[in-house]
C-alpha cells in the first residue's frame, strides 16, 4: 500500500497517511493523460477569430466592367477572393473547440497523474494550512522551509482566505481546491503541496 509522511508547516514529521493503491499506484495510461490535458486546454480556448467573406466586405457592389468586349476575364465584383482587398474565401469563423470526455475517463486520468507524481516522489501532504497572516513573504518562507523551491500546486481542502491571499503573488505557485484539480495543472506543475484533508478528500471521489 503506498504511504506517504504528513509534515507539518516546520517540515516535521507528524504522521503517515496511507494512501489508496487505486489511486495513486494505479496503470498510468499516457493516451488518458493525453486526452485529459486537450479537453481541458481545448475549453480554454476562446475560438472568437473570425474573417470577412466577400459578402462581409464593404464596396464590390458594381460591376467592374461589362461581361463581354473587353477582351478580359468576366468579372462579378471587385470583392471576389481573388482580387486585392477582396473577402477571404474558407476562412476561420467563431466556434467552440471544447469537446465531451467522459466522466469515468477523466477520473482515470487522474489516476494516472497522481501516480505519476508519487512515483516520481513530487507529492507532500501537511497536516494543515494555518497561516497567520495573509502576507506573502511569511509563506514564501515556509514553502522554502519544506523544500519546495519549484513549480508548485497547492490543493487545499476548503475556503482558506490567508492562503489564497499569501499565495496570489507568488508566480510560481497555484493554489486549488480539492475539487478543482485536473490533470493539467498535476502534470505542469513540478511539485504538489497536499493538506491532509484535500489529499483524502480526493482520494476518496477517485477510490473505485
Amino acid at each position: 500500500m503506498p504511504k506517504l509522511p504528513v509534515k507539518n508547516l516546520k517540515n516535521q514529521i507528524v504522521g503517515e497517511l496511507d494512501l489508496s493503491e487505486s489511486v495513486f499506484a494505479a496503470k498510468v495510461n499516457k493516451s488518458l493523460l493525453f486526452a485529459a490535458v486537450k479537453h481541458y486546454l481545448d475549453g480554454l480556448r476562446q475560438g472568437t477569430h473570425s474573417t470577412k467573406n466577400r459578402s462581409a466586405v464593404s464596396g464590390g457592389g458594381k460591376k467592374p466592367w461589362r461581361q463581354k468586349g473587353t477582351g478580359r476575364a468576366r468579372v462579378g465584383s471587385s470583392r471576389n477572393p481573388i482580387w486585392r482587398h477582396g473577402g477571404v474565401a474558407h476562412g476561420p469563423v467563431p466556434r467552440s473547440y471544447s469537446f465531451h470526455l467522459p466522466k469515468k475517463m477523466i477520473q482515470g486520468a487522474l489516476r494516472s497523474a497522481l501516480t505519476e507524481k508519487y512515483n516520481g516522489n513530487a507529492i507532500i501532504v501537511v497536516d494543515a494550512f494555518t497561516l497567520e497572516s495573509h502576507k506573502t513573504k511569511p509563506l514564501r518562507k515556509l514553502l522554502d522551509g519544506i523544500e519546495l523551491t519549484k513549480k508548485l500546486l497547492i490543493v487545499s481542502s476548503g475556503d482558506n482566505v490567508n492562503l489564497g491571499r499569501a499565495s496570489g503573488n507568488l508566480q510560481s505557485v497555484k493554489l486549488v481546491s480539492s475539487r478543482e484539480v485536473n490533470v493539467y495543472d498535476l502534470l505542469n506543475h513540478e511539485q504538489v503541496l497536499f493538506s491532509k484533508a484535500a489529499i483524502q478528500k480526493l482520494q476518496e471521489a477517485l477510490s473505485v
